[in-house]
């Protein structure tokens, strides 16, 4: 290699160093603020945004001045709850406003262009253009902002004003979060003694031998991170790192299919993953019964509903597994009897003997995967139109998205939707179940086969819906985001999936429900399997946190134990992993771990699973 070439690779490599730098300190100074925001509303960031008033008190607190409209967009009527992760995801998608765009508005306003607005002015456009303001909220803006009463905003020195009351909100919650800090220090002592550490020997101390290079001069580095996060010289002595790399198409054991299997009894039932307001993952849940004791191979995929062969529906990518549970009223920690380890493609799932009893089927999905649609639709789908007769009639593109809904709710896939089935469809969209009534009316107005809904009378009475509002979509709308379409009709925050049951002895009976202790039951077991499979590790100079690093076909899954008397704050940090995204949907946060609990951390899968994946973690326990 030529001397000049040589220097190019150094430059490009520095150049590359310190862009990384660069970014690593801009996500820390955001990290920092989402948290000194947070904690100047709220005890802790364990805490959740209970209502719109809330989260705009935090938003403001952050530097935001959120409108009625960007509250409506991040709390709708289904939101119940957001917690701090949704807080900084919102807060991506919120920027700051800032002084130099309010001055262009403000000088669009400005008639006679001399740097002042008049009451007059200012009360005709706020309460006849763009999110209207009443009378009274013009009033109460004016008599703040003219200072010295005579009738004019003087916008230059408003904007300065709104920009420091900003500046001092932000500047507030960070100097509220470092006294928090110093006082915790003072109380169970500092943790900065001893000679610092850098943080590229921090995460090497437990590497692979070839990741063990750190920066010449690394260790006299002085540390100018927040206190809001661990320091190398704070951590260092308190945290645990972890790699581990991952080959392509996953290694490890394949699902095989048992001999003759064809043989065997079978049932199955189809379901769905719906992506909640506060990013939670909902589904159904199953009832398995097995009148006596049989080998049984079970297993879960998603149902790819796209037309077109070349193109997959994007739920195709989302990963699912079940967990089995005993039906049996025992403690809900007890209860776990195994889940869908194995894998083939998009198919994962079990097999061995269950005795004869009753079971309960907890379908899963990481997170990964499935999340919210960042994706704008500028010009939404047209649902009805008036055709020639002057009748309203269903576009063909809702007919579509309408029949995609039908075999996601024929839960049975006998091509008819039972007064069980319409139900469930009924609660996720409206929260109310249709008695038997009003089945009978249905069933008299619509068509219907063997006293149940067809996919034309599940047609007909949307379009009902639509007449009865006169054509007007809005109602319509709440349903289809209810099931996980988006403006643009694509189903994007659902992911349909189809469960298979083989019994070789016996048919089993297998019935959808919808469980109140379904979510409880679900994370208990979610935590039995990742401790009891995983890797234990306790956190250097905290023998009372320990964390559990499970490693399965596709994903990684950890579990933090805090086995003390008081919560603990563990700083996660995953920036030198490779081609990994986390269900936490950031590489760097923090998790409250409440005293005495067991916490799901992260999981974490491969973005592109055809390349090999590095999951690289420090754990950190914050003063």
């Amino acid at each position: 290699v030529e001397p000049g070439m040589r220097s190019c690779a150094t430059l490009q490599k520095k150049k590359t160093n310190s862009e990384d730098k660069s970014v690593r300190a801009d996500e820390e100074a955001f990290y920092t603020g989402c948290r000194a925001a947070y904690l100047a509303v709220f005890k802790s960031s364990l805490a959740n945004v209970t209502s719109k008033e809330q989260l705009c008190l935090v938003l403001q607190q952050a530097g935001r001045n959120p409108s009625r409209k960007t509250l409506d967009r991040h709390w709708t009527p289904r939101t119940k709850r957001l917690n701090f992760d949704d807080f900084c995801e919102i807060l991506k998608q919120e920027k700051p406003a800032e002084q130099g765009e309010l001055l262009r508005v403000f000088r669009k306003m400005d008639a006679g262009g001399d740097g002042y607005i008049s009451h007059g002015e200012l009360h005709k456009v706020l309460t006849s253009t763009g999110e209207k303001m009443t009378a009274e909220e013009v009033n109460e803006i004016f008599s703040l902002a003219d200072t010295n009463k005579d009738g004019r905003l003087d916008y230059v020195a408003f904007c300065g004003l709104m920009a420091s009351t900003v500046e001092q909100c932000q500047t507030g919650a960070l100097e509220k979060l470092q006294a928090d800090t110093n006082l915790k220090r003072q109380n169970f002592g500092s943790r900065t003694d001893g000679s610092p550490k850098s943080p590229d020997s921090l995460v090497a101390s437990t590497l692979p031998e070839p990741l063990q290079k750190s920066e010449p001069g690394a260790a006299q580095r002085k540390d100018s991170r927040s206190a809001s996060r661990p320091s190398s010289a704070r951590s260092r002595r308190s945290s645990l790192s972890t790699c581990i790399n991952m080959g392509t198409n996953s290694k490890g054991g394949n699902l095989a299919e048992p001999r003759n299997l064809q043989a065997w009894h079978h049932v199955k039932m189809k379901g769905s993953f719906f992506l909640e307001d506060d990013s939670a993952i909902v589904s159904l849940q199953y009832r398995l019964h097995i009148p006596q004791t049989t080998n049984v191979y079970l297993t879960i995929q998603p149902i790819n509903l796209s037309q077109t062969k070349e193109k997959p529906s994007s739920s195709m990518s989302v990963d699912t597994s079940l967990f089995i549970v005993s039906g049996n009223h025992v403690k809900e920690d007890d209860n776990f009897v195994c889940f869908t380890e194995l894998r083939d493609k998009e198919k994962f799932g079990w097999t061995g003997e269950l005795s004869a009893g009753t079971y309960y089927l907890l379908p899963f999905s990481t997170g990964c995967r499935l999340v919210k649609s960042q994706k704008v639709v500028s010009k939404p789908m047209q649902l009805v139109h008036r055709m020639d007769s002057g009748e309203l009639g269903l576009t063909r593109e809702f007919r579509v998205a309408l029949s995609d809904i039908f075999e996601v709710v024929d839960l049975d896939g006998n091509g008819l939707l039972s007064l069980e089935e319409y139900n469930f469809f009924e609660q996720r969209t409206s929260g109310e179940k249709c008695d038997e009534d009003a089945w009978a009316i249905c069933k008299e107005n619509f068509d219907t086969k063997k006293n149940e809904l067809t996919r034309e009378g599940f047609m007909e009475l949307n379009l009902m819906e639509a007449n009865d509002r006169e054509g007007d979509p809005r109602d319509l709308w709440i349903t289809m985001e209810a099931m996980g379409f988006n403006r643009a009709l694509e189903m994007v925050e659902a992911c349909p999936f189809v469960i298979d049951v083989y019994c070789e002895d016996v048919k089993p009976i297998l019935q959808a429900v919808n469980l109140e202790s379904g979510p409880r039951m679900l994370n208990a077991a979610l935590l039995r399997t990742i401790t009891s499979k995983a890797e234990a590790r306790n956190l250097k100079n905290h023998d009372s946190v320990t964390v559990y690093t499970y490693r399965g076909e596709s994903r990684i899954s950890s579990v933090i134990a805090n086995k003390s008397n008081q919560k603990v704050t563990v700083h996660v940090n995953n920036e030198q992993s490779k081609n990994c995204k986390s269900s936490r949907g950031m590489c760097v946060f923090a998790v409250e771990v409440p005293a005495r609990t067991k916490m799901v951390c992260q999981h974490v899968m491969p973005v592109n699973e055809k390349q090999e994946w590095v999951y690289s973690c420090v754990e950190s326990v914050l003063p």
